[in-house]
């Protein structure tokens, strides 16, 4: 009997050293405290919004809570710099966007180097951005924008999350592909914008589907266009913008990032673990009533798009003339 026991308790002490072994180096253990998410954006926003879905799916399979925090400042960069100087042990993720790109290719100096500065995870959600304006707005169309917009260089206005965000440079890459200025106002928060727009203080905004897509069904703004090459399946009454603009087509996402150095054991834990998530049929179907779809990429496929996508802004910085940060 002794031995048998013996025996038993030999294989299970064998099997508990393989599946450690099987374990990507650097993941034993984690996390063995909470996770924090840093959203650079205020409550309520896109970011905001996809980030507490994530984590809320995600908390289960780490065994851990996740936990949502906001750090809004300069467009996001703050958001990114806590990021880019914590510890690198997976316990402080980056909500990060389209517009950490944007920040690279607008900023003279960022106090983190936007690629090297983190490990990228995957992809999150991608998703169109809507050309909106308020119900009431003469603005009919967006080939009447650009009339009007050449009519009255500088008088009809956008609003933004800052300057530097992908709600900047689109209206920037848009005026550089129409031969119009438009005057840009900046706001702290994606829903302050919304809310100017609606009330008529601010002509346009360039905002996420996300963030757009209930007040256009409630009939608080009308969609002038999509930033997708075709009609969006959320809205197939709302025209493409390339219909107008052939060269004007913009698909954004939000993505996870994490300190560099972070051992690859804890990014390849969180890619498997976010792809498990973002598979959820209620995600899936959560994403749609955003605007957006779930879009899993490797850590590797993340990070060049990133590299790509400021090479694409800094040229729209230099085309455009803009000042610098």
């Amino acid at each position: 009997m002794k031995s048998v026991l013996k025996r038993a308790l030999l294989g299970a002490a064998a099997l508990s050293v393989v599946l450690l072994s099987a374990m990507p180096a650097g993941a034993q253990g984690y996390p063995a405290r909470p996770v924090r998410i840093i959203v650079g954006f205020a409550p309520g926003g896109s970011s905001d919004i996809v980030a507490r879905l994530v984590g809320q799916h995600l908390s289960p399979l780490l065994g851990q809570p996740v936990i949502v925090e906001n750090r809004p400042g300069a467009g996001g960069i703050l958001g990114s710099d806590i990021v880019a100087k914590a510890a690198p042990d997976g316990l402080t993720l980056l909500l990060a966007t389209a517009g950490h790109s944007t920040a690279a290719a607008i900023m003279l100096k960022l106090p983190f180097d936007a690629v090297k500065d983190f490990a990228w995870i995957t992809t999150l959600t991608t998703y169109p951005f809507v050309i909106a304006t308020r119900p009431e707005s003469p603005i009919s169309s967006l080939s009447d924008l650009v009339a009007r917009a050449k009519a009255a260089p500088g008088r009809i206005s956008f609003g933004t999350t800052g300057a530097g965000a992908a709600q900047h440079m689109l209206p920037e890459w848009f005026s550089a592909e129409t031969g119009i200025e438009m005057l840009h106002v900046p706001f702290k928060g994606g829903t302050a914008v919304v809310t100017e727009v609606m009330t008529g203080r601010v002509d346009l905004i360039f905002e996420t589907m996300t963030l757009t897509l209930p007040h256009v069904k409630s009939g608080k703004l009308r969609a002038l266009a999509v930033t997708s090459r075709q009609s969006a399946g959320f809205l197939p009454d709302v025209p493409a913008a390339a219909q107008t603009v052939p060269a004007f087509v913009f698909q954004s996402w939000l993505g996870l990032a994490a300190p560099a150095a972070t051992p690859a054991g804890i990014v390849d834990r969180l890619n498997r673990d976010v792809r498990r998530v973002l598979a959820e049929p209620d995600v899936q179907k959560r994403f749609a009533e955003l605007g957006g779809n779930a879009a899993p990429s490797t850590p590797d496929e993340l990070r060049k798009q990133v590299e790509a996508e400021i090479q694409r802004w800094q040229q729209t910085v230099e085309t455009r003339h803009i000042e610098r940060q």
